[in-house]
């Protein structure tokens, strides 16, 4: 089923970004450990309050992957619903979304699909329409074909 596969494919760009930002974090650690080893005076506390600045970002974006965690979790694949919601898969006269998190394009059997979250534009045209319903994004006139 392509929405098992879609939805292993967010979990997977969601794991590979979780282990990117513990690799800097691991560095920047590295990096408040070397800064404390060596020079001293203003240089010293400008290289800590960098290392310091970029944690706090770092602190942010793992932030952000918890909630995006958190929306994965919420995805019931299974459900039916003839109504576009999290999780749907919908096929569009111009293209294939799956409404989840914004994790890019997954491709398979010649077939693409835009992982989208839900507060995409297109995906808020798209929330709550049915298959055989209309919409104008980007002034282009859209039908929905099908809706999984």
């Amino acid at each position: 089923m392509v929405k098992e596969e879609l939805l292993k494919f967010c979990r997977n760009f969601v794991e590979e970004r979780a282990a990117r930002l513990k690799k800097q974090s691991d560095g920047l650690q590295e990096s408040l450990g070397s800064e404390t080893k060596s020079s001293a005076g203003d240089k010293h506390e400008t290289g800590r309050a960098m290392v310091q600045l970029e944690q706090e970002k770092l602190a942010q974006q793992l932030q952000e992957l918890e909630a995006t965690r958190s929306i994965l979790h919420k995805i019931k694949i299974d459900a039916p619903s003839g109504k576009i919601r999290l999780g749907s898969c919908v096929e569009t006269s111009m293209a294939h979304y799956f409404i989840a998190i914004s994790a890019g394009v997954f491709e398979q059997a010649g077939e693409k699909f835009y992982c989208i979250s839900t507060s995409a534009p297109i995906a808020q045209l798209l929330m709550g329409k049915e298959k055989g319903d209309t919409f104008v994004f980007n002034g282009n006139t859209h039908q929905i074909t099908k809706v999984g």
